[in-house]
Parts: C-alpha cells; sequence; structure tokens
C-alpha cells in the first residue's frame, strides 16, 4: 500500500524534526490537529508553527504500529505516543489512532482517535 510507505516515512521524517519533509507530503489546505494545545492548525505555516512551538516544551516520539484502510478510503494508523519533556521524564505513553484522508496523493486531513 502506497500510502502505508509515505505514512512510514512521515512519522520517520516527524520523529527526526525533518519538518519539510513532511509538509511537502501535506496538501497546502490541510487540516492538522493541535494535540498538544487543542483544536486544529490549518495550512502548512500553521503546521510548521505550531511544530516549532511544541518542540520548544516538549520531545514527542510517534512510532505506526497497526495499519487499516476503512471503507470511506481513509487511513487509520495506530501509533505509540511517546511524549518527554525536555529533560528526558515520560510525560505520556499511549496507543491511539492517527486517521489520514489523502487527496491528490497528498494529506488533507488528519485526525486522532483515543
Amino acid at each position: 500500500m502506497q500510502d502505508q510507505t509515505l505514512i512510514h516515512q512521515l512519522y520517520q521524517d516527524f520523529n527526526a524534526r525533518h519538518i519539510d519533509a513532511v509538509l511537502a507530503h501535506m496538501h497546502t489546505d490541510v487540516a492538522w490537529p493541535n494535540g498538544w494545545e487543542g483544536g486544529y492548525v490549518a495550512g502548512h505555516d500553521e503546521v510548521r508553527a505550531y511544530w516549532l512551538r511544541q518542540w520548544k516544551q516538549i520531545d514527542p516520539t510517534v512510532e505506526p504500529l497497526a495499519f487499516a484502510v476503512r471503507p470511506d478510503g481513509r487511513v487509520a494508523v495506530t501509533v505509540r505516543q511517546l511524549i518527554r519533556d525536555l529533560t528526558g521524564q515520560v510525560i505520556s505513553d499511549e496507543q491511539l489512532s492517527h486517521v489520514y484522508h489523502f487527496e491528490d496523493g497528498k494529506i488533507r486531513s488528519m485526525v486522532i482517535e483515543r
């Protein structure tokens, strides 16, 4: 599945803090959840600003564990999300689902399901 390969790479790039590599696979008007502060951000500039702000406060690592294509075509990814503070102390360690909607080969939106 092509989307699965892309999503694996996106998590690797996110964990390595390669923002531009991740944004290259997002629609310019992407809707992205602000899982840290709440709500959503829209577009590349807001996603970039959100992640830069986040990484100054916390150190998240997200690893994909399983993939499922839903009947509507969205891709649900079960992930392990490990969040540490900047001293390395674990803040949270949980499994949840990231559900992606693709449009024209780019990520159009993602939602977090707990």
